[in-house]
C-alpha cells in the first residue's frame, strides 16, 4: 500500500465532464499533519444551477428511468467492482483527508461496495401490486422514481454514507447531484472518476459540485427542480434544510445526530461488552452519529467493569492514521477539535469527574495535527450538557443504573435516538429494554449492522425516513394508483 500521496486538484463532474469554476477552491488538509492533500473546486451558485439542470434534463428524457431495471444493476454493480479494484488508492487517500486509520479506511470502502452491490440486486425488485375489486374492476399500484435527488453526505464517513444515498437513488431511477463536505471532497471526487468510467450511465445522471454548505448545500436544498434531499449531518444542519425544502415540499430524508445509550448488564459477556463499549465510543476518535456516547453500567458490576475499561481505553494508540498501528486518529478540524474540548472544560465546570483523558495532544508530531486523548467522565448527572448534547469527539459520560426500568429511563432522557447497544444474556432482559428505548436501531451483543440489508434511521431529533434496506430503497420512489375500468360498456361510453 501507498504510504504517500500526490496533491491533487478536482474540478466539478456535471452532465458526464469535468466542468472547471470561477470561484476558486478550497484545500483538503490532512487532520494529523496539517499538509494540503487535496484542492477541489469552491463552486458557485451558477455551477450548482448547471449541475441541477443537468440532472433535470437527464431525469425528464427518461435516458436512465426507462433502462431495465438490469441494466441499472449491471452499473452499480461495475461501480461496486471499481471500488474494490482501487481499494488501496482509495484507502490512503480517505486516511490522508479524513485522518482515521488505514485499516477504519478500507473497511467503510469495503462497507461502501458491499452497499452498492446490494443495491444492484434491489434494483430488479422493484415491483408493485394489484388489488382486484372484480373481473373488470382493477387497480394497479406501481412505484415510479423521485425525480432529481440532491445528496448531501458528511466527513466522518463520506463514502460508505454517499453509497447509502448513491445506491437506491440510481437503483431507483432517479439522477442524482451530489455534493460532499469540503473536508473530504477529493475521496468523492476520486469516486466520481471510476463513475465517469463505467459504460451507459447517461450524461447529468450522477453530477457531483464542491464548496461551503450554505453556498452549495442549501442551493440544492431551495431549487424547485430538485425533487428530494437526502441529508446526513447534524440536526442544526437539518432544522434548517426541513424549513428550505418547503418551498416546493420536496421529500427529504434527515439522519442527524445522536446519544446513543450503550447498556451492559451485570449478566454480559463482560469480555465483550468491554471490547464493544470501548470500540462504539472511541472508534473514529467518537466522530460518529451512532456512538456510545453514553455508557449505563448496572451498579452491581460497575467498579470492576470500569477499572477494566480505564485500563483499556488509556491504551488505546493514538496517532497518525497512515501508521498501521493507530488506533484512533485525530479530530478532523481545528474547530472541531476545540469544540470537542470545550465540552470537556462544561463536563468538568458542571462537576463531573474526569477519570481519563481530556486534552490535546500535543508533543512531537502530535502537535502538527488535532489529537485528543481518549476521554471519560464519571460521576455524571443527567443535566450536564455532556450527558444531553451530542459532542462528536472522543469523550464518554459514564451512568450506573440499578434494573431494566432504570436503564430505559436513563436511555431516554434524550432529545435524540438514533441507535443504542445492550450487554446481556437474557433474553427478557434484552427485549424489554430494546422495546422500551426510544430509538431507530438496537444493537444487542454487538456493535453496528452485520450489512446493508436492514434499514437504519432515528426516532425524535436523530431524523426522518430510513437509509439501507429495501426502506432505504422505497425513500427514492414514489407510490402511485392506477385505477382500470376494463368492461366494455365502460369502453362505449368513452368513444
Amino acid at each position: 500500500m501507498q504510504t504517500s500521496y500526490e496533491l491533487r486538484t478536482y474540478s466539478n463532474y456535471i452532465g458526464g465532464k469535468w466542468v472547471d469554476t470561477k470561484g476558486g477552491t478550497i484545500e483538503g488538509k490532512n487532520p494529523a499533519t496539517g499538509e494540503l492533500v487535496t484542492k477541489s473546486a469552491k463552486s458557485t451558485p451558477e455551477d450548482v444551477a448547471f449541475a441541477i439542470d443537468e440532472a433535470r434534463k437527464a431525469f425528464d428524457s427518461g435516458t436512465w428511468s426507462s433502462k431495465r431495471p438490469s441494466d441499472r444493476a449491471r452499473i452499480l454493480r461495475e461501480i461496486s467492482e471499481l471500488i474494490r479494484r482501487d481499494i488501496d488508492n482509495l484507502t490512503v487517500l480517505l486516511t490522508l483527508e479524513n485522518g482515521k486509520p488505514l485499516a477504519d479506511a478500507k473497511g467503510e470502502l469495503l462497507n461502501a461496495a458491499n452497499v452498492l452491490e446490494y443495491y444492484s440486486s434491489a434494483a430488479r425488485h422493484i415491483v408493485g401490486k394489484v388489488p382486484r375489486y372484480s373481473g373488470t374492476d382493477i387497480s394497479l399500484v406501481v412505484h415510479e422514481p423521485v425525480g432529481v435527488c440532491g445528496l448531501i453526505v458528511p466527513w466522518n464517513s463520506p463514502i460508505s454514507l454517499l453509497s447509502w444515498k448513491l445506491g437506491p437513488a440510481l437503483a431507483a431511477g432517479c439522477t442524482v447531484v451530489i455534493k460532499p463536505s469540503s473536508h473530504t471532497s477529493g475521496i468523492t471526487m476520486e469516486l466520481m472518476k471510476l463513475v465517469s468510467t463505467v459504460q451507459g450511465i447517461p450524461p447529468g445522471v450522477v453530477n457531483a459540485v464542491t464548496g461551503p454548505g450554505e453556498s452549495v448545500g442549501m442551493e440544492l436544498v431551495r431549487s424547485l427542480k430538485v425533487d428530494k434531499v437526502s441529508f446526513t449531518g447534524s440536526t442544526e444542519t437539518g432544522r434548517k434544510i426541513m424549513e428550505q425544502a418547503s418551498v416546493n415540499l420536496k421529500k427529504i430524508n434527515l439522519e442527524c445526530g445522536g446519544k446513543s445509550a450503550n447498556v451492559v448488564f451485570d449478566d454480559a459477556n463482560m469480555e465483550a461488552a468491554l471490547r464493544g463499549s470501548v470500540w462504539s465510543i472511541f472508534r473514529s476518535a467518537g466522530q460518529s452519529c451512532n456512538a456510545g456516547s453514553r455508557l449505563l453500567v448496572q451498579e452491581t458490576v460497575y467498579g470492576p467493569f470500569m477499572r477494566s475499561f480505564l485500563q483499556a481505553a488509556a491504551a488505546i494508540k493514538v496517532g497518525n492514521g497512515m501508521d498501521p498501528a493507530t488506533e484512533m486518529g485525530p479530530i478532523i478540524s481545528e474547530g472541531q477539535m476545540k469544540r470537542v474540548l470545550g465540552y470537556v472544560q462544561s463536563g468538568a465546570d458542571e462537576g463531573a469527574h474526569l477519570s481519563l483523558g481530556g486534552r490535546r495532544l500535543v508533543d512531537g508530531d502530535y502537535g502538527k495535527g488535532f489529537f485528543v486523548q481518549p476521554t471519560v467522565f464519571e460521576e455524571v448527572e443527567r443535566g450536564m450538557k455532556i450527558f444531553k448534547e451530542e459532542i462528536f469527539g472522543p469523550v464518554l459520560s459514564v451512568l450506573p443504573f440499578r434494573d431494566e426500568d432504570d436503564a430505559i429511563a436513563i436511555a431516554n432522557d434524550t432529545s435524540f435516538g438514533l441507535a443504542g447497544d445492550i450487554w446481556s444474556k437474557s433474553l427478557t432482559r434484552i427485549m424489554k429494554v430494546a422495546q422500551g428505548t426510544r430509538t431507530g436501531t438496537v444493537w444487542v451483543n454487538r456493535h453496528l449492522n452485520p450489512g446493508p440489508e436492514v434499514p437504519f434511521g432515528g426516532y425524535k431529533q436523530s431524523g426522518l425516513g430510513r437509509e439501507t434496506g429495501m426502506e432505504g430503497l422505497m425513500e427514492f420512489l414514489q407510490t402511485k394508483h392506477i385505477s382500470l375500468q376494463l368492461s366494455e360498456s365502460a369502453d362505449r361510453v368513452r368513444r
